[in-house]
């Protein structure tokens, strides 16, 4: 995105961004990839970058891929939130990430998980995309930006890495912090998000 298009604001706002990739079986491919991202959205208006350690975790729905190399930053922007969506969607592209099937094997992932606390577009249709039950996930894709992403109280693959770059981090429409997200999930699905040598 042409730094003229985008939309810029007179203060910092926090934000926290899942990333991900399975399109290889290979980690070193995907660390790679992920490695390229981070660097490119330095460049297109990240500051204050904090990076979790990168995780091998089984892909999403069970059996629909390989597993993810998966992790979360932390970051400062002047961007406005919907600008720096547009940028995430255009790393992706950038990467060679297509959109043909909801949910399949990603070479590139980039989620927006929280915006400086912003409830998106309002509490009405964050709580219809909180509440919508599997089947129907995986045939939708919102066609709006929802804030806070709506399933993550729901990934341990996303709340794992996230207590490395915001330990006190609380949900903004339920006030429900962190540790008891992850206390909800039992120790044998948190044993499956393992740490891997980044340097692979």
């Amino acid at each position: 995105m042409a730094l003229q298009h985008q939309n810029l604001t007179n203060e910092q706002s926090k934000c926290l961004i899942a990333f991900g990739s399975n399109k290889s079986g290979d980690f070193s491919v995907s660390v790679q990839v992920i490695n390229v991202a981070l660097r490119a959205l330095s460049r297109k208006g990240l500051f204050k970058v904090e990076t979790s350690e990168f995780y091998q975790t089984p892909a999403f729905p069970t059996g629909s891929g390989p597993d993810f190399v998966n992790g979360v930053l932390r970051a400062e922007t002047a961007l406005d939130a919907g600008s720096l969506l547009a940028i995430l969607h255009e790393v992706e592209a950038d990467a060679g990430r297509t959109r043909d099937q909801r949910w399949e094997a990603r070479v590139l992932d980039l989620d927006l998980i929280d915006f400086d606390g912003s409830i998106l577009p309002n509490e009405g249709v964050y709580q219809t995309w909180r509440t919508m039950p599997l089947s129907e996930q995986m045939t939708r894709a919102p066609e709006q930006m929802i804030l806070p992403h709506p399933r993550v109280q729901d990934r341990p693959f996303v709340l794992v890495p996230m207590r490395d770059v915001a330990p006190d981090w609380v949900h903004p429409v339920t006030g429900v912090s962190l540790d008891a997200m992850l206390a909800d999930f039992s120790v044998a699905e948190l044993a499956e998000i393992r740490p891997i040598n980044q340097s692979l």
